[in-house]
């Protein structure tokens, strides 16, 4: 599915808190491929509707002026699956990267979450994971910094951020329903009986969990230019093996 993203004044709210410019976050300028950018569904994962803070609602990732933002968005209350604020303490958040057209990534970066606070704060650290630990659950990697919810937190090249706010996604989901229309059935989108001036946020007044991550741009792989690939999960172990959700960027 091909979403455009326009980032409002939740998202606006979370970068502020790093001080960092609300670009565009539709057209990444470090991905391969610029201009419509290929994103998982909302509704595409059913066992992570189950618990809405695992739910992935969006991927954001661009060029900040100091380095690569990554941007993860979950816990959103218009699916309603959204059962308490917060991140889950015992879920892992991770951003993933493939360079040059790899298959497999080579570079995560894993969040995670203590129970809250009385306060309603969460404890957070993040890990690096390179070459193979990339993609190896079992391993630890390397603990990059730690803070809390609600704070910036930076060290070791990186700064994050974690917290509520408003949903950042814009979409008028009339013109939605007449793309959607088109492409079923090979035609043109008609917009003759649409009008820019009315168009309306679908999502507005709704709220999300947000991850805001910035690798400096002096990471020896994730330098401006670099081509990547970029998607996110979050994991969760069971009895059955683990559950997850996942949204990407090529």
């Amino acid at each position: 599915m091909t979403r455009r993203a326009a980032v409002k004044a939740g998202l606006g709210t979370a970068l502020s808190a790093l001080g960092l410019s609300a670009s565009r976050a539709d057209v990444p300028s470090h991905q391969g491929k610029e201009g419509n950018v290929p994103m998982s569904h909302h509704l595409d994962t059913p066992l992570a509707a189950q618990n809405g803070q695992l739910y992935i609602d969006d991927l954001y990732v661009f060029s900040g002026a100091d380095g690569t933002v990554f941007i993860m968005d979950v816990n959103s209350n218009i699916t309603g699956v959204h059962v308490k604020p917060g991140f889950h303490h015992e879920a892992r958040y991770e951003f993933k990267v493939h360079f040059d057209g790899a298959s497999f990534e080579t570079l995560t970066y894993r969040v995670s979450f203590a129970e809250a606070g009385p306060d309603g704060r969460q404890a957070m650290k993040l890990h690096a994971l390179t070459g193979k630990e990339a993609r190896d659950d079992a391993a630890g990697g390397e603990l990059v910094l730690e803070g809390r919810t609600g704070e910036p937190a930076s060290a070791g090249g990186a700064r994050l951020w974690a917290g509520r706010i408003a949903d950042p996604f814009y979409i008028d989901l009339s013109l939605l329903m007449k793309v959607n229309g088109a492409v079923k059935n090979g035609t043109a989108v008609d917009l003759s009986g649409w009008r820019p001036e009315n168009a309306k946020n679908s999502f507005a007044g709704t709220m999300v969990e947000s991850i805001v991550l910035e690798v400096s741009h002096q990471h020896p792989q994730l330098r401006p230019g670099a081509r990547i690939g970029v998607w996110c999960a979050t994991k969760l172990a069971t009895d059955a093996g683990g559950r997850s959700t996942g949204a990407g960027i090529p």
